[in-house]
């Protein structure tokens, strides 16, 4: 799912009832949330707000796709950098209706990974 130059987010988000993780959805949501952030940053040390923003943004997006859905969202930005970056998780879950998606990002000056965690409500 690509979002058009200059639509808003309400354009390409839309209600779904599906209950199903769509982590390719997942993703490009994110993904876009960290480029808005970061793409248009360097480096001068605003990471804090950067990781806030990214995970606030993506937590918005996700909630607006009208799923009945638990998220839990981690942001880790580094700096680009030859010694590399390492991150684990694991988790103890359902994997049917649960599910998570990794984000990885990077410019010339920074990497930015994102995790979505993703539990479903049963009713």
């Amino acid at each position: 799912m690509q979002r058009r130059a200059g639509a808003t987010t309400e354009q390409y988000h839309h209600h779904c009832n599906e209950v199903a993780f769509n982590a390719k959805e997942a993703h490009n949501i994110v993904k876009e949330c960290v480029d808005g952030v970061l793409s248009s940053e360097d480096d001068n040390h605003n990471i804090n707000q950067w990781t806030a923003n990214i995970v606030e943004q993506s937590l918005t997006h996700l909630v607006k796709l009208g799923k009945a859905y638990k998220n839990t969202v981690t942001c880790a930005v580094v700096q680009n950098s030859a010694y590399g970056f390492h991150t684990a998780s694991s988790g103890f879950w359902d994997t049917t209706p649960d599910a998570t998606c990794t984000i990885r990002w990077e410019n010339q000056t920074m990497k930015c990974t994102v995790n979505v965690f993703t539990i479903t409500i049963v009713l």
